[in-house]
């Protein structure tokens, strides 16, 4: 369990330091060295501090978000195939920002739009299945999740349409594949205090999501308060994600892939598995940012690059898990 949860720590530290040196201003270790201890060029310090710095701080918290909310999710839905995205958080914020776009905010006004839309949307979702009394509660909230899901995409369906093709499709586009561009020093802390706020209460209620990853009757029995319990995991995991779909797009696979690899290193216990998450996903997502802005010309979205490295990653994992492994 330990040595699982050292190759997190290992994939972290190495996508930092890959980061960090890889670019189109390549810096070598002992230039990194340089301007960690106050030396090198005032270039090199720009790059370091300036440009590559908040960018993988962005990364680290997006990565560790969406990973912690995927792992809490599948846990509290009993589900391995549920993502981040399951109760509407990322589609609710993807049309925010989209008619934010639509609407010519500024980035702050867009970014504050996909955040209240992430928000709402989870809102309705969990309003609409507390009226419906009757079955399994998770059920019912999973089945709202899908149901509003694909209302709010046919909203982003028909802000696209509505849009001008030549200035705003583009951006909307552009924005829906997911990129950590425009992360600047000045936009950390909107990413950086709603996502560890919500990690934080996670964290917290690890050892209460093991008791929640059972049958309602059974947690009851033990003396888990569900109701309670299942509206503070919801919160916490909607509000993380739609903070980090705000800040980067829809960036997918991370909220579904992660958590099964962190499952696989340490096991299923959400005591250690929601930590090796977090650290495993703001690895990961570093990894991949740091391809997307090395391996062309022009920038790859995050959304194709983790699609094209989770597809197959997962379907390993789950040759893996039919074999025993898991």
């Amino acid at each position: 369990m330990r040595a699982g949860a050292a190759w997190a720590v290992l994939v972290l530290c190495a996508g930092v330091l890959l980061a960090f040196s890889v670019g189109r201003t390549p810096l070598a270790p002992a230039d990194l060295w340089a301007v960690a201890t106050g030396g090198g060029s005032e270039a090199m310090q720009t790059v370091v501090w300036q440009i590559r710095a908040p960018r993988i701080v962005a990364a680290v918290a997006v990565g560790a978000a969406l990973a912690v909310a995927g792992t809490a999710f599948q846990g509290l839905f009993r589900n391995p195939l549920v993502s981040p995205d399951i109760l509407g958080a990322s589609a609710g914020a993807a049309l925010g920002a989209l008619l934010g776009i639509f609407f010519s905010l500024g980035l702050a006004g867009i970014q504050l739009a996909a955040f209240a839309g992430g928000l709402a949307a989870v809102a309705l979702v969990y309003a609409t299945g507390s009226v419906v009394r009757q079955g399994d509660p998770i059920l019912v909230l999973l089945l709202a999740g899908i149901v509003i899901g694909s209302l709010l995409g046919a909203g982003i369906g028909l802000v696209k349409t509505l849009a001008d093709p030549y200035n705003q499709l583009p951006a909307m586009t552009f924005w829906l594949l997911g990129s950590l561009s425009g992360a600047h020093r000045a936009d950390l802390p909107a990413l950086l205090v709603p996502v560890g706020l919500g990690l934080a209460l996670l964290l917290a209620l690890r050892w209460r999501l093991d008791v929640m990853s059972l049958p309602e009757e059974e947690a009851r029995a033990l003396g888990a308060r569900t109701t309670a319990l299942r509206l503070a995991i919801v919160a916490a995991a909607t509000l993380v994600t739609a903070a980090s779909v705000a800040a980067a797009g829809i960036v997918g696979w991370v909220g579904l892939v992660v958590p099964h690899l962190a499952r696989f290193l340490v096991g299923p216990s959400f005591v250690r598995l929601l930590p090796t998450a977090a650290v495993l996903g703001g690895g990961f997502l570093l990894l991949i940012d740091t391809l997307a802005r090395s391996l062309a010309a022009v920038e790859i979205p995050l959304g194709i690059l983790t699609a094209l490295i989770g597809s197959p990653f997962f379907i390993v994992l789950l040759a893996r898990a039919h074999k025993g492994w898991q």
